[in-house]
């Protein structure tokens, strides 16, 4: 069972459904990623956009000497200075910088300077970026302003913006999963119902076919597939029914003869117990040849070793010989079918519920569940149980562990059990000792 829920779970349309989320997924992730790395550069460009235009307005206020002195005029807008900037002369030396400067803002602005434009960030908590503007003149650099902004309010753009790429791409992915899954399960679901109609057919009617209707391609193809399969499976019911029917009607004139030789014979000598055996194995074979030649004649279209265990093992329970006091208990599933004609079921669990009958006390429970190995019908009684010495030989032929009991059986039917179920690809295994009988009996699922 849990082989089969984890099928169940393992469904194609999981399957397309979540590869094809997986591929979407990557893409989205891809383009989620560029996106913000794409931001990422064009903020940090647009800072020193920013900073360069701030920096060359601060270079119109200097007065570069002969000397090579750098002096910033007075009277033009100098306010510049109050928002992070340096400004170094062509030797190296701070010629004036923003208030409140620590040194090691200094340090960054003075290396810097003398290496033509270039840009650097600093801090982690309140990161800071500067851009260092170099001041020419005559073709030589007499100067170097160095601007810088905070780039907190950048960083809080970068956040917000890949929190929302998150949540939408995870928004997105959630309604492509939900409508990938609803167009697959649309898509199959006709498959599913050829399927199951398939399976129907297969067991309770196989003259049905699927009609005409106009359908894709695909189902199309898969619509004439499955009423082929149905074609031989009916054609194999039909000979199968007409070779039953043929050998039910040569066998029973030389049964019928046979009956009645034995007859003649019992009549000379009536306390034979030979000629008991053989008379009513005689009368058992006339019985089964007649209710073979009575299934063929009934002409059911129902497909051929397969039964329903609970419908096989109510109809032997309705025809046992129940004493007196002696309860007999079926639990088995309404939907459990087994891979074995009705008449072999039956068969097979009769010698072991004769059994039963035999020894049980007060009562025999008949438990039939699906497992992984098969189907597996339980056969319990209230009775002494099999001694351990007895159990390794009570599927023998012919072996009985009293012959002295006044049994009337020859120690057959439960070596007919055991033939019937390995014949059938499963097996019959009994509890050694006690308490109670226990006999299993594994046999293929339908």
């Amino acid at each position: 069972m849990r082989s089969l829920a984890r099928l169940r779970k393992r469904s194609l349309r999981g399957q397309l459904a979540w590869s094809a989320t997986a591929v979407v997924a990557g893409w989205v992730l891809l383009l989620a990623v560029g996106a913000n790395l794409l931001l990422g550069s064009a903020l940090a460009g647009q800072a020193d956009g920013v900073l360069q235009a701030r920096a060359e307005a601060t270079a119109l206020t200097l007065d570069v000497a002969p000397s090579g002195v750098v002096t910033v005029e007075e009277g033009r807008d100098d306010r510049a200075l109050d928002v992070g900037t340096w400004i170094v002369a062509g030797d190296g030396s701070l010629v004036e910088g923003p208030p409140g400067s620590t040194a090691g803002l200094d340090r960054v602005a003075l290396g810097l300077a003398g290496s033509g434009r270039r840009s650097a960030e600093v801090g982690e908590d309140d990161p800071l970026r500067l851009f260092a503007l170099p001041v020419t003149q005559g073709g030589a650099q007499v100067a170097t302003v160095v601007t810088s902004t905070s780039l907190a309010p950048y960083r809080q753009l970068e956040r917000l913006a890949l929190g929302g790429s998150a949540a939408v791409a995870l928004l997105l992915l959630v309604m492509v999963h939900l409508v990938l899954r609803a167009n697959v399960g649309r898509a199959l679901r006709p498959v599913q119902e050829m399927s199951a109609q398939a399976a129907r057919w297969s067991a309770d009617d196989v003259d049905r076919r699927f009609d005409r209707a106009p359908r894709q391609t695909e189902l199309a193809e898969l619509a004439a597939t499955l009423d082929g399969v149905l074609d031989r499976l009916s054609a194999v019911l039909r000979h199968e029914q007409r070779l039953t029917a043929e050998l039910s009607h040569e066998l029973r004139t030389p049964l019928a003869r046979l009956r009645a030789e034995v007859e003649l014979a019992q009549d000379r000598r009536p306390a034979d117990p030979a000629l008991t055996a053989i008379g009513a194995a005689a009368e058992e074979m006339q019985q089964i040849i007649g209710t073979l030649l009575t299934a063929a004649r009934a002409g059911t279209r129902t497909a051929p070793g397969r039964c329903c265990a609970a419908e096989a093992v109510a109809d032997l329970l309705a025809n046992l010989p129940v004493r007196a006091g002696l309860r007999v208990v079926a639990d088995v599933d309404a939907d459990l079918v087994v891979g074995v004609d009705p008449a072999v079921l039956r068969r097979l669990l009769a010698p072991v519920l004769e059994n039963g009958l035999r020894y049980a006390r007060t009562t025999i429970r008949v438990h039939g569940e699906r497992r992984d190995d098969g189907v597996r019908l339980v056969v319990e009684d209230d009775g002494p149980g099999v001694p351990s010495e007895h159990a390794a030989r009570v599927f023998d032929p012919g072996w009985r562990a009293d012959p002295g009991d006044d049994h009337p059986g020859g120690g057959l039917g439960l070596a007919l059990t055991a033939r019937l179920a390995t014949a059938a690809g499963g097996s019959v295994t009994c509890r050694a000792g006690g308490p109670g009988g226990r006999f299993e009996i594994t046999l293929p699922p339908a």
